[in-house]
């Protein structure tokens, strides 16, 4: 009875997860087909399990568009400085905030943590930004998000788990604080310092709204707010009409780029993701266990 109870478990169990992975995966397959099957074909529903009259001219429009490609190079040195600095800021501020005998230790720590529930709202912080005269300028993507305060904790405790023995053996041997920092925390710290740089990298990869505050010129915008601009205001409009007279046997409609744009603009995430799973999930568990 036991047995057969188990499998009925089972069955439902793998119906469920098959289920979930359909309503997963499939909104990312009918991007992909939609933006390959023709205009005509999207425009009049056709289009639902499989490709019609396949053809690439989306993805043509799209990297032959001088803005689209430029939005894309800014995206990927947003993500790579912003993370080079997000990391550095993080690292410095949770050691010192481990070391259990810092003097004002847990007054900074309440200090940084307060700022996790009171924010001073979105004019305060423009008009910070504005003063220090970064509007319009790269710094406003990289400065104001230079530390997450609960990614901070977590390295936090994952630097209060190294062995006090470690730290003192160093200071004995005549280390400063920094080099035990530099020579001995760090290099320990690998696991935690790889599950950070993943959520600073994505969470930079999908950020549009700091830009879109702060930005004025196009030239610097990041590809998601082309991205926006596209599934909002179809400034690709113009372009398509013109392929589509070009090319009336494949026309491309602006439903077509508008999808062809969010797929190449998550590709890189769904490329790299399945390879670092496994630091997403130990980010999860990061001082979830102290003993």
């Amino acid at each position: 009875m036991r047995s057969r109870n188990f499998s009925y478990f089972d069955t439902i169990n793998i119906i469920f997860m098959l289920a979930m992975i359909f309503i997963t995966l499939y909104p990312l397959y009918y991007m992909g087909i939609i933006s390959i099957s023709s205009g005509s074909s999207v425009s009049s529903g056709e289009v639902f399990w499989r490709p019609i009259d396949i053809n690439f001219k989306a993805y043509s429009v799209i990297f032959n568009d001088p803005a689209i490609v430029r939005s894309y190079g800014n995206t990927f040195f947003y993500t790579s400085a912003g993370v080079l600095i997000n990391l550095a800021m993080t690292a410095l501020c949770a050691y010192p905030l481990s070391r259990k005998h810092m003097y004002g230790r847990s007054f900074l720590a309440l200090f940084v943590v307060f700022t996790m529930f009171f924010d001073g709202g979105l004019i305060p912080r423009y008009m910070v930004v504005h003063a220090l005269g970064m509007v319009n300028t790269i710094w406003a993507i990289l400065i104001p998000t230079a530390i997450n305060v609960f990614n901070m904790i977590l390295m936090r405790t994952f630097f209060e788990d190294i062995p006090e023995a470690l730290h003192e053996s160093a200071i004995m041997d005549g280390a400063g604080e920094f080099r035990v920092f530099t020579k001995i925390v760090l290099p320990l710290s690998l696991p935690v310092m790889a599950t950070m740089f993943l959520f600073y990298a994505v969470a930079h990869w999908n950020s549009f709204f700091p830009a879109l505050i702060y930005l004025n010129e196009k030239n610097l915008y990041p590809m998601q707010i082309i991205l926006r601009n596209i599934v909002i205001s179809g400034d690709m409009a113009t372009q398509s009409a013109q392929l589509g007279a070009a090319e009336a046997g494949l026309a491309v409609m602006t439903e077509n780029i508008k999808y062809a744009c969010v797929f190449v603009a998550i590709l890189p995430v769904l490329v790299i993701y399945p390879f670092v799973q496994k630091y997403f999930v130990q980010g999860a568990m990061l001082g979830s266990v102290k003993g």
